[in-house]
């Protein structure tokens, strides 16, 4: 059976909250984000959703007396964690992991409840399979393949006040990019990963680009680092596209959020987006 190498697209970006759902969840509202009802995964997670045309972000974390059940995901720091490839066959992908030995656990399936936008209840179901967490310093990076992609792109639930239509890019910061991008080199193939200014290594990911950078290019375009950051590799920041920044800078203000405005961006610093920098773009 020949194996394919998969194709770098991204399915979603995950910011662990740990125990605060009810706190990240109010904080983005004020950001602008219109978000999924809250979901329990059959693992014992949950979370909540942002979804775009053609990725997502996801709140995630833990209810009550439910903290035990996926302890793994706790140990990431807070914020950014979860870097989230799209996947037709978990399996495939699977085996070439295990070709490159660059493997993690086996597949794992699970699901959870959904209230769909006209009222029907429907089970979202995964399978995702990861790579090897030791690759992988204060997050994780996995496959997705989405059983039931209409239990998660409703129509209803990708229009946003703040206007955002995707993630275009995910931003790793490292004091030695060259090294953090390098499992993504044996991933999805060296050619795949462009070297450009400022010493960043870009790979383009669908409507997405992943950048990993030194925290001077992540300073400047973003104008923040997350608290914890120590010079290890540490998903650290998103922009994301809008169709109108006055809507981004309306929703801020309506959400008492501070925020800094150039000429074709708003930014808003870590500190005042749960340790993730963002950057709204038109």
């Amino acid at each position: 059976m020949a194996i394919t190498v998969p194709l770098p697209r991204l399915d979603h970006v995950v910011i662990n909250v740990a125990d605060q759902l009810d706190a990240a969840s109010t904080l983005f509202q004020r950001l602008g984000f219109q978000l999924t009802e809250r979901g329990h995964h059959s693992l014992g997670s949950s979370n909540h959703l942002a979804v775009f045309g053609e990725n997502y972000l996801e709140l995630l974390g833990y209810e009550a007396a439910r903290g035990n059940l996926r302890q793994d995901l706790w140990q990431s720091p807070l914020g950014l964690s979860g870097l989230v490839w799209k996947s037709e066959d978990a399996d495939a992908v699977w085996r070439y992991l295990e070709s490159q030995d660059i493997d993690g656990e086996p597949p794992a399936s699970f699901y959870r409840p959904v209230t769909l936008p006209d009222g029907s209840a429907q089970q979202a179901r995964f399978r995702t399979v990861r790579l090897r967490s030791d690759l992988v310093p204060n997050g994780r990076s996995f496959f997705c393949q989405h059983e039931t992609p209409q239990a998660v792109w409703q129509p209803a639930w990708q229009q946003h006040p703040n206007g955002v239509s995707n993630i275009v890019e995910f931003v790793v910061v490292a004091q030695d990019p060259a090294a953090a991008a390098l499992v993504y080199s044996r991933l999805f193939g060296a050619g795949r990963l462009v070297a450009c200014q400022e010493g960043a290594f870009v790979l383009k990911a669908g409507a997405a680009t992943v950048r990993f950078a030194a925290a001077e290019y992540v300073v400047k375009r973003f104008n923040s680092l997350p608290d914890d950051y120590d010079g290890s590799a540490r998903m650290a920041a998103l922009s994301l596209h809008t169709q109108d920044l006055s809507k981004v800078k309306a929703c801020l203000l309506l959400g008492d959020v501070p925020f800094r405005e150039e000429e074709n961006a708003v930014r808003v610093a870590a500190e005042h987006a749960f340790g993730v920098a963002l950057r709204f773009q038109h």
